[in-house]
């Protein structure tokens, strides 16, 4: 929560006063115990706590992407979870993508395929495009198109997004078999 009037700064959270909350989870492959503002978002749990800053918030409100990670194998928008939401649950945020300091085959196609402009948009395509392709390794345009439906871009258009999640995913069922 940001309070513009006041001299806090709008990127750290306002405690609400309310006793603190233990969220225990796994984020990125790695156990997080944190306590925790029970009024907090996921998101600002992420970047705040954290200091994973990769997620970004648009418009707080569910309806850009911008916020989008992946919770128990399903793409959700952070701006809308509560950190306490998260206890138990399994998280992956764009930096979790790369393995071994390597990008994915995933990050690798956005690059090639110019996929990105500003990059605000970028880690939230990228974790919708990931939802996705590990439900269905071989998608449609249509189903890259309904998986990405939520996220917004205003730089690139989306025809090179969508080219980069079909490319990722033939190059991810011929190089990971």
């Amino acid at each position: 929560m940001c309070d513009k009037h006041n001299q806090n700064n709008c990127f750290e959270h306002i405690p609400s006063g309310l006793p603190p909350i233990t969220v225990n989870c796994i984020v990125n492959g790695e156990k997080v115990h944190a306590v925790v503002d029970p009024t907090m978002t996921l998101l600002n749990f992420l970047r705040l706590e954290l200091k994973l800053f990769g997620t970004k918030e648009g418009c707080g409100e569910g309806e850009c992407g911008a916020c989008t990670i992946i919770m128990n194998r399903e793409p959700v928008n952070s701006c809308l979870i509560l950190a306490v939401e998260a206890e138990g649950a399994n998280i992956l945020t764009v930096e979790g993508l790369a393995n071994d300091n390597e990008i994915s085959i995933l990050q690798q196609e956005f690059i090639k395929k110019d996929a990105l402009q500003c990059g605000f948009c970028t880690p939230g395509m990228l974790m919708s495009a990931r939802a996705l392709l590990d439900r269905q390794p071989d998608p449609s345009i249509e189903e890259v198109q309904e998986a990405l439906a939520g996220n917004f871009c205003r730089c690139t258009g989306y025809i090179p997004i969508i080219d980069a999640v079909l490319s990722a995913a033939k190059r991810e069922r011929e190089e990971l078999k």
